[in-house]
C-alpha cells in the first residue's frame, strides 16, 4: 500500500505484540488487548521511540499524520519529543521539574563544549534531585525540599551537593524566566541556603591535583623517554611540554598542527575558556609529534575507529612509571611553579601558555594578542629544562633575562 503496511482492518484484529507500518510507525498491542501507536526514529545518532496515543482513540490515518509531521522536524533537525514538550509547556499546566530540567539541559546543549556535561546534568539530577521533586510542578519546589535533597549528601558528597544545589538554581531560575514560578530562588546559596547549611570549604579542604615537584621533572622525563615509546607516553611527553589539559592532546588533530611554522592551534570548541590557543612548538616537541604515525584524524588514535585515546591512558602510562602519586593536570602546576620560582617570565606570559583568562578585566581588556612571540621563548625554556638532566637550575633564568 502507498501509505504503509497496515489497514484499517488489520488494525482492528491486530493480535499481542508489534505490527509495523513502515517509517518507524507501528502499533502496540498488549496482552490485555489494549493497543497503541508508537513512532521510532533517530536523530542525533539516538534513538528514540515516541507514544502517540491509543487506538482507536488515535486512527490509523491520524498515526500516518503524526508520523508525516515528525519526520519534517526531524529533517530540520528537531526532535519531535522535545517539540511536543515545549508546545504543552506553553498549552497547559505548570511543568514539573524533571520536565524543566530536561528543556534546560537542550537548550544549553549548543553552548557547552564538552558533551559530557548534558549527561552529568543529567546523571545529577536523576540521582538526587527527581526523586524528590522531579514529578512536583516547578512552582512548587521550595526550601524543604532543597533541605531534603541537599542535607544527605553535604557532608559525605560535598562537591557532589554543590554541584546538584547550583543545577537546580539554574533549572529554577529557567522556569522563572519562562514564567514557569515567580518569587525567590530556593536553591540560591548567598543570603539563603548559606544559613542553612555548613560553607563547604568548612567541610572539606580542597584537593588539588597532585604535581611532581619541578626539581623531578627532567629526571622523570629521562625515564619516560628511554623506557617507554608507546603512544600513551607520547602523549604525556607532549601534554608535559605544552602545558595542555588532558583533553586538548588526546583529541589533537594533524589538521591543527603547522610543523612548517612550529605552531599548534586549538579551536576554541576544544578550549575550556572557550578561546581559540596557540601553542609555539619547540624542537623537541616538533621531533616528538613526527615520531608519530599518521593513522587517522587524531594525532594520538585509541583502539576504537575515529577514536582518540582513552582519557585514562596517560595515567596509566605515569603509574607504570611508579609515579602513581602524581596525576597528568598535575603537571600544569609544575610547569606554573617552575615558571614562578626559576624565571623573570612575567606571570601573564605563564597564565597564556596555560591559556588562563586574565582575571584583571582592565588588563584583558587592552591585551589583545595572545603573546605568542614571548610565550615562544618560554616553552623553549621549558622544554631544554626538562629534557636536559645536567642542566644547571639558573639557565632558564638566563634565558628569561637575555630574553
Amino acid at each position: 500500500m502507498p501509505n504503509g503496511k497496515l489497514t484499517a482492518r488489520k488494525v482492528e484484529t491486530a493480535k499481542q505484540g508489534s505490527h509495523e507500518d513502515g517509517g518507524g510507525l507501528r502499533i502496540v498491542v498488549s496482552p490485555s488487548g489494549s493497543k497503541r501507536w508508537v513512532l521510532r526514529y533517530t536523530i542525533d545518532k539516538k534513538r528514540r521511540e515516541m507514544g502517540l496515543g491509543s487506538f482507536p482513540e488515535v486512527s490509523l490515518v491520524d498515526a500516518r499524520d503524526f508520523r508525516h509531521e515528525a519526520r519534517k522536524l526531524i529533517a530540520s533537525g528537531t526532535d519531535p519529543i522535545n517539540q511536543r514538550k515545549a508546545v504543552s509547556l506553553e498549552k497547559h499546566e505548570t511543568p514539573t521539574f524533571d520536565m524543566c530540567s530536561k528543556l534546560y539541559i537542550e537548550s544549553k546543549r549548543p553552548e557547552w563544549s564538552n558533551a559530557k556535561h548534558a549527561t552529568q546534568w543529567t546523571n545529577t539530577l536523576r540521582d538526587y534531585a527527581s526523586p524528590i521533586i522531579g514529578n512536583k510542578p516547578v512552582d512548587q519546589v521550595n526550601t524543604d525540599d532543597l533541605k531534603l535533597i541537599l542535607k544527605p549528601i553535604w557532608l559525605t558528597k560535598t562537591e557532589t551537593a554543590k554541584r546538584v544545589r547550583n543545577r537546580i538554581e539554574n533549572i529554577l531560575n529557567w522556569a522563572k524566566a519562562n514564567k514557569h514560578r515567580s518569587g525567590e530562588n530556593p536553591a540560591a546559596w548567598r543570603g539563603h541556603l548559606d544559613h542553612l547549611l555548613p560553607k563547604p570549604e568548612k567541610i572539606a579542604k580542597v584537593v588539588h591535583h597532585p604535581a611532581m615537584p619541578y626539581q623531578e621533572l627532567p629526571k622523570f622525563i629521562q625515564l619516560l623517554t628511554s623506557t617507554r615509546e608507546s603512544l600513551s607516553a607520547k602523549a604525556l611527553f607532549l601534554t608535559i611540554l605544552c602545558g595542555t589539559r588532558t583533553s586538548e592532546t588526546l583529541n589533537a588533530q594533524w589538521s591543527e598542527i603547522d610543523l612548517e611554522d612550529h605552531l599548534w592551534t586549538i579551536p576554541e570548541e576544544r578550549m575550556k575558556a572557550g578561546r581559540e590557543h596557540r601553542i609555539p612548538l619547540t624542537e623537541q616537541m616538533v621531533t616528538l609529534i613526527q615520531s608519530i604515525p599518521k593513522i587517522n584524524q587524531f594525532v594520538f588514535p585509541g583502539m576504537k575507529k575515529n577514536k582518540p585515546l582513552s582519557n585514562m591512558a596517560m595515567l596509566v602510562a605515569l603509574r607504570k612509571l611508579g609515579y602513581g602519586q602524581y596525576t597528568v593536570h598535575g603537571f600544569r602546576s609544575t610547569f606554573r611553579d617552575w615558571c614562578a620560582e626559576q624565571t623573570m617570565f612575567p606571570s601573564e606570559i605563564a597564565e597564556a601558555a596555560l591559556a588562563h583568562a586574565n582575571r584583571n578585566k582592565v588588563e584583558a581588556a587592552y591585551q589583545r594578542g595572545d603573546l605568542l612571540e614571548k610565550r615562544r621563548t618560554l616553552m623553549e625554556a621549558w622544554s631544554l629544562y626538562a629534557t636536559s638532566i645536567d642542566l644547571p637550575a639558573n639557565v632558564t633564568t638566563l634565558v628569561a633575562a637575555r630574553t
